[in-house]
Parts: structure tokens; sequence; C-alpha cells
């Protein structure tokens, strides 16, 4: 019952979130006034909004809009006249090539450096690193990226400022993203390990002569992991999140960048779905981790 009441929930979510975007959409104006120039005739704008269904009522709107969705029919952008799952797919890989990288380093950099601060607590490293985080979870993306930019791009002349081609393009987009979200990674690593330091089968552990390396990743970083699992799938939610921010800051041609566009053009087809895909994967990853921590730790499953 636990995987399944996960599960509905998540479908529950996933079905609101799409709701409201549906509505929001709607709300923002009338999509014809980027398709035709203002000089054309009124009657002409009343037949490309029937074209594109916009005449009819909110409500009909929403339930052919259901209907289509349940026929895995996702519609057409109004501007390219192209199947938005064609558009999207199209600039998915390229926003993969940045998230997954920047998982990976945020991931590695918190866990290392929550690690050895707790190791080292109250050093020089650990007050630096608490300051750090606290610091880091305050920036918004888009400033970070622009910093970026003016320091390694502007100033030192080091790296490309925005666009896709060289391996050096990667670099700047995939360090902001990291570090948007290592620092929350951090900050619980260290919290959870000092508490796990301080538990009395540590000290028993430690008093059987077992090695420091045994000690503190087999008794004291297995135990410590548990908590941290359960904001990782936060932490991919906002990596999806910041790359919309990040691929308009560096120009680069992701999906993110695409429902920017969107947005800016009214095309209510391709933001509703790419809204859906991004919101599918933090969903299923928020998912994933609540199915793993039911599979570590028994007592989840029977609340």
């Amino acid at each position: 019952m636990f995987f399944i009441s996960r599960a509905l929930r998540s479908a529950l979510t996933l079905w609101a979130i799409l709701t409201i975007v549906f509505f929001a959409t709607r709300l923002t104006g009338d999509p014809t006034g980027f398709l035709m120039p203002p000089e054309m005739p009124e009657a002409q704008r009343i037949e490309l909004r029937a074209k594109l269904g916009l005449n009819d009522d909110i409500a009909t709107q929403y339930l052919r809009y259901g209907e289509a969705l349940l026929r895995g029919d996702f519609g057409q952008s109004f501007f390219s006249k192209r199947p938005v799952v064609e558009l999207f797919m199209e600039r998915v890989p390229n926003t993969l090539l940045l998230t997954v990288p920047a998982f990976v380093l945020s991931v590695a950099i918190g866990l290392c450096g929550g690690l050895w601060a707790a190791l080292r607590h109250n050093s020089l490293f650990d007050r630096s690193l608490t300051t750090a985080t606290v610091v880091m979870q305050a920036i918004p993306n888009f400033v970070v990226g622009i910093a970026t930019i003016l320091i390694f791009s502007l100033s030192l002349r080091l790296l490309p400022s925005g666009g896709m081609g060289t391996w050096k393009h990667f670099i700047l987009p995939v360090i902001t993203l990291a570090l948007a979200t290592c620092a929350n990674t951090a900050h619980l690593v260290r919290t959870c390990m000092l508490e796990v330091l301080a538990q009395d089968y540590m000290r028993y552990a430690r008093s059987k002569g077992l090695s420091p390396a045994v000690v503190v990743l087999k008794h004291g970083l297995r135990n410590a992991i548990l908590p941290v699992l359960t904001i990782m799938g936060l932490q991919f939610g906002g990596l999806v999140a910041g790359a919309v921010v990040t691929e308009s800051v560096f120009a680069w041609p992701g999906a993110g960048r695409l429902v920017i566009d969107a947005v800016m053009k009214r095309d209510f087809a391709l933001l509703q779905f790419g809204i859906l895909v991004f919101s599918a994967a933090i969903i299923f990853a928020n998912l994933l981790v609540d199915v793993a921590y039911g599979l570590l730790d028994p007592r989840i499953r029977e609340r």
C-alpha cells in the first residue's frame, strides 16, 4: 500500500499542476497577437482563434485538453506548426548534457565537503563551508551565472560566455547548476554526520580498534546518508528548475530555454507540454526517493 499510495499521490500532483498551468496560460492574453500583424482584419483574427480552438469557453477547452492528453495527443506549436513532442525531444538531450553532470558534481561536492567538515568540526574549513553554504543558498541561480560570466568570460577571458560548441561551453553552466544545489547537500551531510558521530555505537566501534575509514564510512556515513536521500529528489528538481534559468543566461539551446520562449510567445501547447515534462521529471525523482527510502527503512512503509 505504501508504494501504491505514493504513486497515486504523484499522479494526482501532476494532474493538479497541469490544471493550474492550463488555466494560468489562458490568463496571459491572446496568442494571435504574436501570430498575426496588428493591421490584419479582425475577421481573420477570429478565424484564427477558431482554428486554434480558442473561441470556446474555458471549460470546453479544458475538457478537450484532458481528452487529448488521454489519447497521447499533446498538440502542435502555434508558431512552428510542428508537434510539441518533436520540438521538445530535440532539446532534451542538450538539457541532460547540463543536468546530469551538474547533479553528479553537486552530490560529489556536497558529500565530500559535508563529510570533511563534520570530521573537522569547528575547524577553519568547517566554519568556511558553513558560511559558504548559507551564502550559496541565498543567491539566485541567474546571479551565480552572471557572476561566472563576468569573471571567467569577460574579465579573465578563459571560457565562452554562452552558446553550445566545444567542451568549454559546458563548464560555466554546469558549475552554475551544481553550485546552486550542492550547498544544501553539504549542509545536510555535515549536520547528519555530526549527529551520528556523537552516538554511542560510534564510540563502541572506535573502541573495537576499527580503522577510522571503516568507522566513518561503514558505521557513520551509512547511517547519516538516509536523511540525505530524502532531499536528492528535491535536489534533482532544483537542477531541472535551475536549468530553465541557466539555459537562458548562457544561451544554451536546451528544453528550458524552449519553455521560456514558449512563455514569451504564449505558445500554449508547447508551454503546457514543457511544464508537463519538467514536472513529471521532478515528481518521478521524488517518487524514486520515497520508494528507496521505504526499502531502506521498513518503518516508513508502516506509516
